[in-house]
């Protein structure tokens, strides 16, 4: 490790201050990603700011328009204890082990927004709204590829409200060293339509499986899957891990796996 600052701010205005004060600094949620990736020195801020100290944004709450709200530097223990969302505590419920899960927070992920994440599945999944210290990004436009996002210098997740859904399912194929998703796949039912969402499969990052949607829209079922070619392996991932044609065969599996979950 090198020499650095951290600042533990009470306010997100302390906050934004504190990281516009200096023309290298990071926010930090849990660290479960950023710690060791300092440790290995791919980044080297000189100052490091900490989200877990802001009251304002931890906690979970539904709005008027019966969206759940969940503050930015809550942990995925928390999302996976809450249960107003069963689909997505589910999904938090598995999130790497019982330490990974109570330091990383749901703000940190879907900042860093890693291609094998879950939360980033839940999110477009559901159609969530990313709420920033600056504005509001709607999840189909928050979301730019691997590791990329809408996130401008200086900005914060404060706050992310998912629509609930009828009913939603998330299928994860785990690999069982990182624990992160081989390929997950989230699917949400709402009264308008279906959405499916896939992680840890393409090169491009989280993205929505359009076929699927349509399919499941007609008749929401595990069979409406089947006759469904799987996604194309052009653009997924080949590691040592599977080919992108395992992982397009898995998209399929566990897209009709999380469809007769929630079904």
């Amino acid at each position: 490790m090198y020499d650095f600052d951290i600042e533990r701010p009470s306010r997100i205005a302390d906050a934004v201050k504190l990281m516009s004060d200096s023309t290298d600094a990071q926010p930090l949620g849990g660290g479960q990603t950023l710690i060791p990736t300092l440790k290995q020195r791919l980044a080297s801020p000189e100052r490091l700011v900490s989200m877990a100290g802001i009251d304002e944004m931890v906690g979970i709450c539904k709005d008027d328009a019966g969206r759940l709200c969940i503050g930015g530097a809550t942990t995925h223990a928390a999302v996976a204890a809450d249960g107003s969302y069963p689909g997505l505590s589910g999904l938090a419920a598995r999130i790497g082990d019982p330490a990974v899960r109570n330091r990383g927070t749901i703000g940190g992920s879907l900042a860093n927004n890693d291609p094998a994440a879950c939360y980033p599945a839940a999110a477009l999944g559901s159609g969530a709204t990313i709420v920033t210290n600056k504005r509001e990004i709607a999840a189909d436009d928050y979301f730019r590829g691997m590791f990329d996002t809408a996130l401008e210098e200086g900005e914060i997740i404060t706050e992310v409200k998912f629509p609930i859904p009828e009913v939603s399912h998330y299928a994860k194929f785990v690999q069982p060293a990182s624990r992160f998703a081989l390929v997950g796949v989230f699917v949400a039912k709402f009264a308008d339509g279906v959405r499916v969402a896939v992680t840890g499969a393409s090169e491009s990052g989280v993205h929505r499986w359009s076929a699927a949607e349509e399919a499941l829209s007609r008749s929401f079922s595990a069979g409406s899957i089947g006759s469904l070619e799987a996604p194309s392996a052009d653009g997924l991932i080949t590691d040592l891990h599977g080919t992108g044609a395992y992982r397009a065969h898995l998209v399929k599996v566990m897209t009709g796996r999380a469809v007769a979950a929630a079904s």
